[in-house]
């Protein structure tokens, strides 16, 4: 339970169905942060605040568990150091399959339950063809969170339960409303929930004490265009924030990490018909054995598009694209959908 409209729901839902329902929220904040009132994003002491007076509503059983120390660990440093190399990383797959489904799980089954019930909008369900259980979008397609789901196991899926899955948002909170749930108005947290109102390269710099360095924005051949304020206020596809005059608008083409270089382009140098994948996870299917059809999603609400998953590796494909496709982002996920289910995905390489 995150205080949100969502989670509380989600809660209400499972025990009017006749679910023995215990909520939990867990902490990641660290302790000389757990006091800020941080607005939108949600596990905040306000939000917890919030989760425990649904529980008390409710009458069910409440606990807070302090992960500050795996999600500084698992999803925060992996934050700072994607960003550190060069690629721009996506916190929230992390989080769901190492925090959420993962150390989360646990302790719920701890407290012997069978199953954690969530607020994301996704569905999941089990095929007795294939004995597999398959991930599935949501039915409000506008916030349809699957694409963040695509790293959990199939014994994470085994044991999650999506009660709003076949809702969409507007129903979501005149449901809530109707059932008295005090959050049905709440604002829905955006963004990344623990970078909190600074940019990302000045958090980094914070929880890191790298010393960000500027450097040289080039073209393609070398030709120096302009300087830039240090490579973590970068990603590939980028157009705001290079501060180059130039007689066409410019965009983020590559990062020579190496080089401490930023290198830009016209919008034509980021279109790309096909990219690699690695550290893939397949859900629909045991594993890849021969070229498939799909549609990939390069980036969260980017367009799904016709492609072609070939294996190359014992971990990593290929993936063609029917169109080119703009600025496939090193760093971030490429999922692959048939209709609505998540065949799987992977992490894209180049």
């Amino acid at each position: 339970m995150s205080g949100g409209v969502d989670s509380s729901l989600a809660a209400a839902l499972m025990q009017k169905d006749g679910y023995d329902t215990v909520g939990i929220t867990f902490r990641m904040w660290p302790k000389e942060e757990c006091g800020s009132s941080v607005g939108r994003t949600c596990c905040s002491l306000e939000a917890v605040t919030r989760a425990r007076a649904v529980a008390g509503d409710l009458d069910i059983p409440y606990y807070v568990v302090d992960f500050s120390e795996d999600f500084k660990k698992e999803v925060i440093n992996y934050f700072c150091e994607e960003y550190l190399k060069g690629l721009t990383p996506n916190p929230c797959i992390i989080c769901n399959a190492r925090i959420k489904f993962g150390k989360l799980l646990e302790k719920a089954k701890s407290l012997g339950a069978s199953h954690i019930a969530t607020g994301h909008y996704a569905n999941v369900n089990f095929d007795k063809k294939t004995k597999r259980y398959l991930l599935k979008e949501g039915k409000d397609k506008a916030k349809d969170q699957s694409y963040f789901l695509f790293g959990l196991s199939q014994e994470q899926l085994a044991s999650a339960m999506f009660p709003l899955g076949g809702m969409a948002k507007e129903k979501v909170r005149l449901l809530a409303k109707k059932m008295k749930v005090r959050t049905f108005n709440t604002v829905s947290s955006q963004d990344i929930c623990f970078v909190q109102d600074q940019s990302y390269a000045e958090y980094i710099k914070k929880k890191t004490g790298v010393l960000i360095k500027p450097g040289e924005i080039i073209d393609k051949n070398g030709k120096i265009l302009g300087r830039h304020k240090g490579i973590p206020f970068y990603t590939i596809g980028q157009r705001r924030g290079l501060g180059v005059a130039h007689k066409e608008p410019l965009y983020v083409t590559g990062i020579d990490i190496g080089k401490n270089r930023i290198i830009a382009g016209p919008r034509e140098d980021v279109m790309k018909k096909s990219l690699e994948a690695e550290r893939m996870n397949w859900i629909a299917i045991p594993s890849l054995d021969k070229p498939i059809k799909v549609k990939a999603m390069i980036r969260y609400n980017h367009r799904k598009a016709d492609a072609i998953v070939t294996k190359t590796g014992s971990d990593s494909v290929r993936v063609d694209f029917k169109e080119a496709q703009a600025a496939p982002t090193p760093g971030q996920a490429v999922v692959f959908y048939s209709k609505d289910v998540v065949v799987g995905g992977g992490w894209i390489k180049k």
